[in-house]
């Protein structure tokens, strides 16, 4: 920068200071990602001369080759964190962008000058490097506190009833209500906290995380702010009197740019929280506001900071205090919850963090990188439940035919195996119960244990909504069609954008025979996403059971040809080709899905499906008992295109070894 650059500017109600790389509203300091504050330096050093887009590239990203969108984001940003006044910048249209507002230098900017600035700011912050507490310190893991002779900023701001009707990360608030605040800050500038109209804190009940802002200026440590995004998630979802969304849905806001009042509608909450996480070293800082829907109430504000290995810890005490803030109820068993956390090992949460990032990509690829992960974790720290909790996970996942990773059976074997390790080494972990159970379900076919593991999950975090989305098939397995239903809309509540809940909610309908209802749902889910692979394919199933064949056909095909071949895929395109009389057509899925079964033996299951559909059903139960054998997904049974062998002896003599002779008397009838 130059040495104008290094000046302290002022323009409006704000102050830029380059030099602490620090910009300030009537004193307060300003939130601002690293790029979009040397955007606004630029922006002010020319002084209202046209800067050209070329031109601010190679001065932000100097040795970098992004995309122009990248800087298009960087100014939106810039924009919205000037609030009111983002109308300052100019866009010329094709070449670059103007600073219109009259700027008035303010000298060299001095730590005397900043201290008396900073004092009531909400820990505003540029460089991951500044503001960190001294080495040997014996500060771990608590809320930032000033003190006299301290680079700390105050911590926390109590700002109830202040509203304003700005957009994400965008949300400035009206502080010339802070004058006396601001006042005594002059008298006494390290405060450590500032209150403002406590009038008691909203009742709400439901409640978004958003994705927190990585602010390490390094595209690498994304993984370390969607982590703790998820931590935050599961640390909130403990909570039974709180509906919290989860990380699927939320992280579909991830760098878009939308009003808080839009995204509360969409994902139906109350309140949303908004923050920053930046890691330096082995420290690790979480900034956090609460902001109250739609009227935008900023309720609270505050910033924590602590060592890697207090994450957990740092976390829990974020969601803690954001539970108070709501007037949340914790019961005696969340609260231990909350407080009971032992301190990580570094280098195995962040292998963990990272196992965590590629299990929640789901595909394929993601799942093996995410088993590797985990492993790394648990070679490195033994005792780390979570870590084996998400191992289970990944195998668990990478056995269902959606991935085709492994072979269900090695599949639900490890899945059991890593869950029940990680239940020895802490039976509180929900998701370790949840893991538990589908693997039960899926391969033990031991429907009373699982019964009890995914009880165990959903009363330890009521709030995990695959826990919910897993136990309705478990119910729909059980012949209780309405209550699975009721599951999977439990799940939909706290996970509303997740494109595999609404087409399950589509494939429930159909194994209830509502099929109109299953069309509809199906068309929900592929507005949210037209190239949805599973949305297409169930929608073919719904309209072939509607006996809407050539329809049917153009849904399976496109769901190929989105995703590629799949089991489940391909016997559905077999199965509605047999039932309109193109059988060579459908013998020759038959064939190739024949020459795939040293790799899938279960695979007989998906071929058995066209042997119904070709009238053929003495080879059908030959193909159903070969798939017995393998221990293949049982659920498969629930389909309709199963009905013309309810009657069959051999058909309800399956059902007998599998565990589940209910299932024929019922399944061919609507849910009630």
């Amino acid at each position: 920068m130059t040495d104008q650059a290094q000046e302290a500017v002022e323009f409006g109600r704000f102050r830029l200071l380059p030099r602490r790389r620090e910009l300030h509203a009537d004193g307060i300091a300003v939130t601002l990602g690293s790029r979009a504050f040397d955007i606004l330096v630029v922006l002010t050093e020319a002084r209202g001369a046209l800067v050209t887009k070329d031109e601010i590239l190679s001065r932000v990203w100097p040795d970098t080759v992004v995309e122009e969108n990248n800087l298009v984001v960087q100014i939106s940003r810039l924009r919205k964190a000037l609030g009111e006044h983002g109308d300052f910048i100019r866009t010329v249209s094709g070449r670059g962008y103007q600073f219109i507002a009259e700027i008035h230098s303010a000298g060299a900017t001095s730590d005397a000058d900043i201290r008396v600035d900073r004092a009531p700011a909400v820990a505003a912050q540029a460089t991951p490097s500044r503001n960190l507490q001294t080495p040997g310190s014996s500060f771990i893991g608590r809320e930032l506190e000033s003190a006299e002779g301290s680079d700390l900023p105050a911590s926390v701001i109590d700002i109830s009833d202040v509203r304003s009707p700005l957009g994400r990360r965008s949300h400035h608030l009206d502080w010339r209500f802070l004058a006396s605040g601001l006042a005594r800050s002059l008298v006494a500038p390290f405060s450590s906290v500032l209150h403002f109209r406590n009038q008691g804190a909203p009742r709400l009940r439901s409640i978004a995380v958003l994705p927190l802002e990585n602010l390490s200026d390094d595209p690498s440590q994304e993984y370390f702010a969607d982590g703790m995004t998820d931590e935050l998630i599961t640390s909130l979802g403990q909570i039974s009197a709180l509906r919290v969304i989860s990380r699927t849905s939320v992280m579909t806001y991830k760098g878009v740019r939308k009003l808080l009042p839009e995204i509360a509608r969409e994902l139906n909450v109350e309140a949303v929280v908004e923050g920053t996480v930046v890691r330096f070293g082995h420290r690790v800082r979480i900034t956090a506001q609460l902001i109250e829907v739609p009227v935008e109430r900023h309720v609270w504000a505050q910033s924590f900071e602590g060592d890697l290995q207090d994450t957990l810890a740092l976390q829990n005490r974020v969601a803690r205090t954001i539970a108070e803030r709501i007037g949340a109820a914790v019961n005696r068993q969340e609260r231990v919850a909350l407080q009971n956390v032992k301190p990580v090992n570094p280098v195995a949460y962040e292998a963990y963090l990272k196992g965590r990032y590629f299990l929640n990509k789901r595909t394929g690829d993601g799942l093996k990188r995410a088993i590797e992960y985990f492993n790394q974790a648990i070679e490195t720290a033994p005792g780390n439940a979570a870590a084996y909790a998400g191992l289970a996970d990944a195998y668990a996942l990478s056995g269902d035919w959606k991935y085709g990773v492994l072979a269900p059976r090695d599949a639900f074997m490890e899945a059991e195996a890593a869950a029940t390790k990680a239940l020895a080494l802490d039976e509180s972990l929900g998701e370790a119960h949840a893991s538990l159970a589908f693997a039960l379900d899926l391969y033990a076919w031991n429907w009373a244990a699982a019964e009890t593991e995914y009880q165990r999950a959903i009363h330890l975090n009521p709030g995990y909504a695959t826990a919910h989305q897993w136990y309705s098939w478990h119910l729909m397995m059980m012949g209780r069609n309405h209550d699975g239903i009721r599951e999977l809309r439990i799940a939909e509540s706290l996970d509303p954008l997740s494109l595999i809940i609404s087409a399950d909610i589509a494939d429930a309908f159909c194994v209830s025979h509502r099929y109109d209802e299953a069309v509809e749902q199906s068309r929900k889910a592929l507005e949210m996403d037209p190239n949805f692979a599973i949305g297409h394919y169930e929608l073919g199933q719904a309209l072939e059971q509607k006996h809407l064949h050539d329809e049917a056909i153009n849904e399976f095909q496109k769901a190929i040809e989105l995703s590629g071949h799949s089991g489940a895929f391909d016997s559905n395109l077999g199965y509605a080709y047999a039932t309109s009389g193109r059988t060579e057509e459908a013998i020759k899925i038959v064939n190739e899905l024949e020459a795939e079964l040293e790799q899938n033996p279960s695979a007989d299951a998906d071929i058995a499906v066209i042997y119904v559909g070709l009238g053929d059903p003495d080879q059908a139960m030959v193909s159903l008992n070969k798939a017995c054998e393998a221990r293949f997904k049982a659920s498969i049974l629930l389909r309709p295109a199963f009905d013309p062998l309810r009657t069959d002896a051999r058909f309800q003599d399956l059902l007998r070894r599998i565990g589940l002779p209910h299932l024929a008397p019922q399944i061919g009838k609507p849910a009630i």
